[in-house]
């Protein structure tokens, strides 16, 4: 298997249900937790080992980007594509809440926000 080079990733955001995305500029890096709840199911009959059921799923994350402007309004529904490269099929897409802003300042360094986002339903995940 290939190995992927992440300098074509990006970070797009958009409408709510997706379509006209736009680029977030300057974005440095993302990153996404896609995890399932597993519910324990474990009784008396099971001879003391325990077992499980597939809860909910769910995803969240964070990207950041150099200051380019004022930053990106939190509390908002709307449309993520976070691609790995340029290549088309490698991006995962859903919709989401931006629910952090964190800015960032060092006298030997450039300003940065860190953003925190929630997903709202279904996430897309890549398929290439």
């Amino acid at each position: 298997m290939a190995h992927l080079a992440g300098k074509s990733g990006a970070v797009q955001i958009g409408n709510e249900g997706g379509g006209s995305e736009v680029e977030v500029g300057d974005c440095r890096n993302w990153s996404i937790d896609y995890t399932a709840d597993a519910l324990e199911t474990t009784d008396f009959e099971d001879d003391g080992i325990r077992t499980y059921v597939a809860g909910c799923s769910g995803w969240s994350g964070s990207f950041e980007q150099v200051k380019d402007g004022a930053p990106t309004g939190i509390g908002t529904l709307v449309g993520f594509a976070f691609l790995e490269s340029d290549t088309a099929n490698q991006l995962w897409v859903g919709d989401g809440i931006i629910t952090g802003v964190h800015t960032s300042v060092s006298f030997d360094g450039i300003v940065v926000y860190n953003y925190d986002f929630q997903g709202s339903g279904a996430l897309t995940p890549a398929s290439a």
